[in-house]
């Protein structure tokens, strides 16, 4: 259903539970990067009233996953630590030339964003299957549907603004260069590295 090309490697799931403070730390970020997202979409493309009602919700919602990330690090006697690099995204992000229309440039973002959204469920759905912290499990259980509705919504919003045939043919490429990025990824107790 997401159509990533390389699946994370199980394994990833134990660096991540000796390592949970990182992980919970690092996943509070993506939560709040997500909203920061949506914010600047509604910012730099004010003209697609659908797209900022849409954008509007997802900011919320995404502040709303964060405030549940740091509730379960205060939960377990924790504090949020500092933000990292994400090399995932920074790599991801060296995908599309710079320059182009305001259309181009729009649809471009909306697939980075599908696509980090398409690569969160996946996590998601592994630490829901593998951990062995069953209220942790169930908790990335229930997040990993809503990435899955935003990695859609991101991925039809491309395709509704953009041309149909490019914007796939993009989607089709970015998967292919996410692939060859996860490569060399997922021995870190990071969200997308």
């Amino acid at each position: 259903m997401l159509g990533l090309k390389l699946p994370t490697d199980p394994r990833w799931v134990n660096i991540v539970e000796k390592n949970i403070e990182e992980i919970l730390t690092d996943h509070a970020y993506c939560e709040q990067k997500a909203a920061s997202t949506a914010i600047s979409l509604i910012v730099t493309h004010p003209e697609y009233s659908d797209l900022v009602t849409a954008m509007t919700a997802l900011a919320r919602e995404e502040m709303g996953h964060f405030k549940m990330v740091h509730d379960r690090i205060l939960a377990r006697g924790l504090t949020l630590g500092r933000d990292r690099k994400d090399e995932y995204v920074l790599k991801l992000l060296t995908f599309f030339p710079k320059g182009g229309s305001r259309l181009t440039n729009l649809t471009h973002r909306l697939l980075y964003a599908a696509l980090i959204e398409a690569r969160s469920c996946e996590r998601f759905r592994l630490l829901s299957e593998n951990l062995e912290d069953k209220e942790l499990a169930e908790f990335y259980r229930s997040l990993m549907v809503s990435e899955a509705n935003h990695y859609t919504m991101f991925l039809n919003f491309a395709r509704q603004y953009g041309d149909r045939k490019v914007v796939d043919e993009k989607w089709q490429n970015l998967l292919e260069f996410e692939a060859q990025i996860m490569k060399d990824l997922g021995k870190k107790e990071t969200m997308h590295g």
